[in-house]
């Protein structure tokens, strides 16, 4: 294969370790593959990374799944679209030859939502998450087995877009399913700051998700 096989617009980079941790980049509705990439360094410099550009367009603004209103989720999409996506992670790691098997997902509000489905959905792509913003993209009848699982979910108290309890709602789930999840609460609004970022810095060196 090549990475002509592959089927999104995407951003590699390769870090200094193949066999170390990939950050998988998953942007909000309006970004590109370039958007989170700076955060991505920032995050674990040395990572490889691997940022797709969603494939769905609404109103000229890519997104990952399609929605019906502000907050409803086309479902049939968002489960085919998710499927689409783990299988393109898999080709990723086939052609770039990083380990499948420590791939991190860092996502911002739409982004943080398909990540979430690619957990929900027990699709095993992700050795652990960082979701700054998200929801509940839907609720898995019977939850997937994500034991041990870290989990970092950053959210506003007052986010006009993601109401606090279906945040909660997920941190449920997640939890449930046997997933480590942490929480960060800001008191502001859906704007992914500073605070949430370095938040995320810290658990992330403190849950050795690359070992």
């Amino acid at each position: 294969m090549n990475d002509n096989d592959l089927n999104f617009v995407h951003h590699w980079e390769k870090g200094t370790d193949l066999n170390g941790p990939t950050l998988l980049l998953l942007h909000g509705t309006g970004g590109t593959e370039l958007d989170l990439v700076d955060l991505g360094q920032s995050l674990l410099p040395g990572a490889n990374l691997l940022s797709p550009r969603g494939q769905v367009s609404e109103n000229g603004m890519a997104r990952y799944f399609r929605r019906l209103a502000e907050g409803v989720f086309d479902l049939e999409d968002l489960h085919r679209r998710t499927g689409e996506l783990a299988a393109f992670v898999t080709s990723a790691a086939a052609i770039y030859g990083f380990d499948p098997s420590k791939v991190i997902a860092v996502g911002y509000s739409n982004g943080a939502n398909i990540a979430a489905s690619l957990l929900l959905s027990g699709t095993e792509t992700l050795a652990g998450a960082i979701l700054f913003h998200p929801m509940v993209p839907f609720e898995p009848q019977p939850l997937p087995k994500l034991k041990g699982i870290p989990v970092f979910v950053g959210a506003g108290r007052q986010d006009p877009m993601v109401p606090e309890g279906l945040t909660n709602r997920l941190v449920e789930l997640l939890t449930a399913a046997g997933a480590n999840v942490e929480t960060h609460w800001e008191a502001g609004g859906h704007h992914l700051n500073r605070n949430e970022i370095e938040a995320a810095k810290i658990w992330m060196k403190g849950a050795n998700l690359w070992n």
